[in-house]
C-alpha cells in the first residue's frame, strides 16, 4: 500500500521582465500551481506567506536587487474608518453589494473593458478579451467569489437580484483568516464616489462580520503612486523578513 504523503508543491522562477512599478528595475517571480484537493489550504498558507493568486497560480516577487514589493494586510478587527472614509461610505449609501459564485458575465466584462481603457491602456491586461476575463474569474481551485456593487433602483424594495447599474466588481478569495482582494475594477468616471476605497471598506466590514482578522490587499511599493492608497487603511501589517509587523505610517510612510 502506498503511504507516501501528498507531494509538496513545485516552485518555478520566471525570467526577468521590466518592472511595472519602478523605472529602471527588472522583476522576477517565484510561482507554483494551485490545483487539487489541497489548493484552498495551500492558498491560505501561501497568501499568509506573501504570495498572491492569479487564476490557478500563486506567485510572489523574487527580484535579485530589489525588495520594494511588500505584502499588506489590514487588521480588520481593529479598524475604524477615518473621517474621509466615512464620507465615502455616506456617498455610496445607495449602493447594494451582492456576493455570487465566481462566474463571469457580459455586463461585468463590459465594465472591466471600460476600466482597463480608462486606467490601464498600457498595462499587461490591456488587450484582454472576453475569454481572457472569463478565465481570470473561473480558473480557480479555491473558495473564490464575485462581489457586484450596484446602484439601488428607487422604489425597488428588497430584491433577490438587484437590477441597478453595475458600478464595481471585486474578485475575492474567502480564506480561513479573512478575505483576499484578488482583483477589482469599477466605473472610473464616478470619481466623487471613490469606488476603489469603498470596495476596500466593504471588504473590511464583511471580514468583521465573519469574525475574521485580515483583509489582504496584495503588494505595496513605497514610492509608487499606483500603490499609495493601500497604506491609508490603518492599522495594518506588512510582511518583513521578521514576519508580519505592524506598520507605522509616520515612521515608514
Amino acid at each position: 500500500m502506498n503511504t507516501q504523503a501528498t507531494p509538496s508543491p513545485q516552485f518555478y522562477l520566471t525570467a526577468p521582465a521590466v518592472c511595472p512599478y519602478l523605472p529602471g528595475e527588472m522583476e522576477r517571480k517565484v510561482f507554483t500551481h494551485l490545483v487539487g484537493p489541497r489548493a484552498a489550504e495551500m492558498n491560505d498558507l501561501l497568501t499568509q506567506g506573501g504570495f498572491r493568486r492569479s487564476q490557478n497560480i500563486a506567485y510572489r516577487p523574487a527580484c535579485e536587487s530589489c525588495r520594494a514589493c511588500i505584502s499588506v494586510r489590514i487588521l480588520a478587527n481593529e479598524f475604524e474608518p477615518a473621517r474621509s472614509m466615512k464620507r465615502v461610505l455616506a456617498a455610496n449609501r445607495d449602493i447594494v453589494s451582492t456576493i455570487y459564485p465566481a462566474q463571469p458575465s457580459t455586463e461585468q466584462f463590459s465594465l472591466f473593458r471600460r476600466y482597463l481603457d480608462d486606467r490601464h491602456q498600457r498595462g499587461g491586461m490591456s488587450d484582454m478579451s472576453a475569454l481572457d476575463y472569463a478565465i481570470m474569474v473561473e480558473d480557480t481551485h479555491v473558495n473564490t467569489r464575485i462581489i457586484e456593487y450596484r446602484e439601488r433602483v428607487p422604489g425597488s424594495g428588497i430584491s433577490a437580484e438587484p437590477k441597478g447599474e453595475l458600478l464595481a466588481v471585486a474578485l475575492t478569495d474567502m480564506m480561513s483568516d479573512g478575505l483576499s482582494m484578488v482583483y477589482s475594477f469599477f466605473n472610473s468616471g464616478l470619481e466623487k464616489r471613490s469606488l476603489g476605497t469603498y470596495m476596500i471598506l466593504d471588504h473590511i466590514h464583511r471580514t468583521q462580520t465573519l469574525g475574521l482578522p485580515h483583509v489582504y490587499l496584495g503588494y505595496w511599493v513605497k514610492g509608487s503612486s499606483k500603490m499609495g492608497y493601500k497604506t491609508r487603511f490603518q492599522p495594518q501589517e506588512h510582511l518583513t523578513p521578521r514576519g508580519w509587523e505592524r506598520f507605522d505610517p509616520e515612521k515608514d510612510g
